[in-house]
Order: structure tokens, then C-alpha cells, then sequence
């Protein structure tokens, strides 16, 4: 399977190069489905093949002059504060296995794959449902505290997952913010990327890395990034983001299937 997870790595950065968000989403079930790599360690080794490659996705952003820095900065840097605080302290309290019903017990590693399809799901659905509002280029960017707050929230939950987090804040930029898209999807890069490898950063710490396969993928979703960016001003980018959001969408109940019912998790006491 290990063949397909390298084409795979390629499709992440296309992800984020075309729409940008999407790779995060498709990291950690790469890992661990076509790597076999454990969840936890998934969520880690996301962190740093999401943060290195959105790079190259923010450079061509820049050149475009389609970031905004104020927004980058109220958004991003509670963002990033809600990473630390899931990656010091909230990762690590939950227990290795817990009780979620009465007679059930459920594992760290399974809970987390629940929790990302969850996501996974949610986030498809919006793709595929959300309608394609005409943009107004004029209209002024709102600079407000609920946009603050909001981000340290989905700082901290993309950092439980290892994810990078442009399905959730791309749409905070845009709904909140009063973003154009366009520059909702270079801010999003931008704040990806500065999250990520803090966040990966501080998992040195305590994590041991193989960094001959992370650089492997990171390469391989950097390539897709740059032809993600290309893509990008050729394609319809609102037909991909729906065809991206099915595409998420039948990977979010495969990972509910396998966890449900292929390899169940709930273990009677």
C-alpha cells in the first residue's frame, strides 16, 4: 500500500495548493491506513508534512500580494496558542483507554480517528452543500474579537488532530472576517504553516521522528502544492471544492466503518 500513500502525499499538497485546505485532512488517514503508523505519532509527522509544504503555497500567495497580515495576526496568533495548549496539555491528559458509555472503553488512538472523521465529515458536508456566494472584492475586512476567539478554538481542536485546519479556518476568514476568498485561502496557508511546525516543534520534544520518510512525504506534498498553485488559476475552484468535498466525505465513513464495525473499538469490561 506504501506506493499509494506516496501518490497520495502528492494529492495533499494539491489539496492545499488548490483550495487551500484540504491536505491536513488527508495526512493523518494517509499515515496511519496506508503507513500503518500510530495515530498519535500521525498527528505529529501531519504537523511538519503540513507545515514544510504550505510554504511553498505562501510564497506564491505573497508574490500575488493576497495576504492580509492584520487578519493573519488577530486569527493566527490566538491559532497558535490553541495549538500549544492541545499539543502540552490536552493530548497528553487524555488517558491510553477511557469509559465514554457505561460498559464500553474506547483508546486514545481510536478516539482520535473519531474525532478527525468527525471533522472530516463536517467539513465535507459544508463543502458540498455550501453555496457559492458572488464575492464583493470592495468589501472591507472585519478586524473583530469573535474572529480572535474563534481561532484559539479551532487551534485547539486541530491541534488534538494534527491538523493543519483550512477547512475550519477558511471559512471563519471568510464568514467572519468578510474576507474575498482568495485571500481567506492565502491568510489560511500563511497561518497553516506557522501553526504546524509550532506545533511540530514542540512534539520534538518528546517524540522520536523518522525524518527519512517525513521528508520523503513532505517533497512529495510540496510537488503537489506547486501543482496545486498552478491548477489553481486554470481550474474551477468552486467545482473542485465540491468534488474535493466528496471525495472527503467517502473517506470520513470509511474511517467510520473501520472504526464502527471492521475493527471495533468498544472492548466490554
Amino acid at each position: 500500500m506504501e506506493w499509494i500513500g506516496y501518490i497520495a502525499s502528492i494529492l495533499i499538497g494539491i489539496s492545499l495548493g488548490l483550495i487551500g485546505s484540504g491536505g491536513s485532512i488527508l495526512t493523518v488517514p494517509v499515515l496511519v491506513y496506508l503507513f500503518h503508523i500510530n495515530p498519535l505519532l500521525s498527528t505529529t509527522y501531519s504537523l511538519c508534512i503540513v507545515g514544510v509544504s504550505s510554504i511553498a503555497g505562501v510564497i506564491s500567495r505573497l508574490r500575488q500580494k493576497l495576504l492580509d497580515f492584520k487578519v493573519i495576526i488577530l486569527f493566527g496568533t490566538p491559532s497558535i496558542l490553541g495549538v500549544f495548549i492541545a499539543r502540552k496539555y490536552i493530548l497528553h491528559s487524555i488517558p491510553d483507554q477511557f469509559t465514554i458509555f457505561p460498559g464500553t472503553l474506547i483508546s486514545k488512538s481510536d478516539f482520535i480517528m473519531l474525532f478527525f472523521a468527525t471533522l472530516m465529515l463536517a467539513s465535507a458536508l459544508s463543502m458540498i452543500l455550501g453555496k457559492n456566494k458572488k464575492e464583493n472584492e470592495a468589501q472591507m475586512p472585519v478586524y473583530g474579537f469573535s474572529l480572535a476567539m474563534v481561532g484559539l478554538g479551532e487551534g485547539i481542536v486541530t491541534g488534538i488532530v494534527g491538523a493543519g485546519g483550512g477547512f475550519l479556518i477558511i471559512p471563519a476568514l471568510v464568514l467572519l472576517g468578510k474576507l474575498p476568498m482568495k485571500k481567506a485561502i492565502a491568510s489560511s496557508l500563511f497561518i497553516i504553516t506557522i501553526k504546524s511546525l509550532v506545533g511540530f516543534g514542540g512534539d520534538l520534544l518528546h517524540v522520536t521522528v523518522d525524518w527519512k520518510f517525513i521528508s520523503i512525504i513532505t517533497v512529495l506534498a510540496t510537488l503537489g502544492i506547486i501543482t496545486g498553485n498552478y491548477l489553481n488559476k486554470i481550474m474551477d475552484g468552486a467545482k473542485l471544492k465540491k468534488g474535493f468535498g466528496w471525495f472527503v466525505l467517502i473517506m470520513s465513513l470509511v474511517i467510520l466503518f473501520e472504526q464502527f464495525f471492521r475493527f471495533p473499538f468498544f472492548k466490554q469490561h
